[in-house]
């Protein structure tokens, strides 16, 4: 293949719509833009978010608290859901979608204390409540932070 062989794939490119070249070509005399108004002309810019001098919907509404935007929300998991598990065998969040337990773990795992636990089991998780903690110790197990 030689340099002056190179194309486009058919259909891939299409040529731009000139605008104002006459009345016969769709987009002549206004060029697309109507009659008038603050969009016909040129510069004629609106901001994103302005609604024509109304109030807009984002100052509208009643802001409280503060939202962190660069938060990574942890995948939680309650202890009773664990009782699935054989004992002795290691929980993780690999382990927890196998079984279908949880669909994805993104940023992490976190055990919660709803439930009780009846196996001894090893939970590796990025956190655990304080009394899912001490509810696996007590059932035997090992609740190791990863």
């Amino acid at each position: 293949m030689e340099l002056h062989e190179l194309a486009p794939i058919a259909g891939s490119t299409q040529v731009g719509k000139r605008k104002g070249r006459g009345t016969g070509t769709g987009n002549g005399k206004t060029a697309g833009r109507g009659h008038k108004g603050q969009k016909a002309r040129s510069g004629g810019k609106i901001r994103v978010g302005f609604e024509g001098g109304q109030m807009p919907l984002a100052r509208r509404i009643p802001k409280r608290g503060f939202n962190n935007i660069f938060a990574k929300p942890l995948t939680a998991v309650n202890l009773g859901q664990l009782n699935v598990f054989e004992d002795g065998a290691v929980v993780d969040a690999a382990a927890l979608t196998e079984k279908g337990i949880i669909r994805d773990c993104k940023y992490g795992l976190k055990v919660l204390s709803n439930g009780n636990l009846t196996k001894k089991l090893t939970v590796k998780a990025a956190a655990f409540s304080g009394s899912a903690k001490t509810k696996i110790e007590e059932a035997g197990g090992k609740a190791e932070v990863v």
